[in-house]
């Protein structure tokens, strides 16, 4: 049966689950769009529920979970890139609990506080996903990482990542409980570079949003850390800035 309806209950749901944030945790469903997404998800173990595919547009294999097929004016509406690769999946979400983290001696951990938009926290997933980061958490996180724009945006990495939320006491407690060497991006005449930190022992480095840096929060709690500069300009986009962080991370843990 080809669903031709925007009246259609399972699409006014999908259209929900994108655009609901309230709703999609409360279902504890979310929505992967695009071939590679839903393949790396599958992988991942992450536990379809349904599946949406436009035959005309979709070229890839056809799961074997539940399948309804849509016409090109109905996966225009419930998709939010388009008529990209004819494919929506709708998955069960994880649970993931800090608690259950456990880090490597050599453990790298990047830690974001107050995140807010999707598309930085996807490019930021996809960071840490190339360049080997043990565990991304966001600590008093504004979204969530189940977010349409979360998965776009990241290509899919969050599948392949350990991912956490918490709010920062629960995030300090478990850093010192685990013997993390904490590195704040504090700006201030304590911070030495970033390349002079040792990440070939378990390390969390911590950023803040673009607005405003870290909370005061973190104040002492911490070896202020910065990302020297040659240029005029004194900061760098959070994305970019965790980047440069990971890297570093993986150079030095090759040797």
């Amino acid at each position: 049966m080809l669903i031709e309806s925007f009246q259609n209950d399972k699409i006014k749901n999908v259209t929900k689950l994108l655009t609901d944030n309230r709703f999609r945790k409360k279902s504890q469903v979310f929505v992967v769009e695009g071939q590679q997404e839903n393949e790396r998800a599958l992988h991942y173990d992450f536990e379809p529920e349904e599946f949406f595919i436009c035959e005309t547009i979709y070229k890839g294999k056809i799961p074997g979970s539940k399948i309804h097929y849509v016409s090109e004016k109905v996966y225009e509406k419930i998709a939010y890139r388009g008529t990209s690769e004819g494919i929506i999946g709708i998955y069960q979400a994880k649970e993931m609990p800090l608690s259950s983290f456990n880090p490597k001696n050599d453990a790298t951990v990047i830690i974001v506080e107050g995140v807010e938009k999707p598309g930085n926290l996807g490019a930021i997933l996809r960071s840490c996903e190339a360049f080997g980061i043990d565990a991304l958490i966001v600590a008093d996180g504004k979204t969530d990482f189940y977010n349409p724009n979360v998965i776009r945006s990241s290509v899919g990495c969050l599948f392949g990542m350990e991912v956490f939320q918490a709010a920062n006491e629960e995030v300090q407690e478990f850093l010192e409980k685990n013997r993390f060497n904490i590195y704040t991006t504090l700006m201030d005449e304590t911070a030495e570079d970033l390349y002079k930190r040792d990440f070939t022992e378990r390390s969390a480095v911590l950023f803040g949003t673009e607005h405003s840096g870290l909370s005061d929060f973190w104040v002492g709690k911490g070896k202020n850390t910065l990302i020297p500069m040659a240029g005029s300009i004194d900061s760098l986009n959070l994305s970019n800035a965790v980047a440069i962080t990971c890297y570093e991370s993986l150079k030095q843990k090759k040797g």
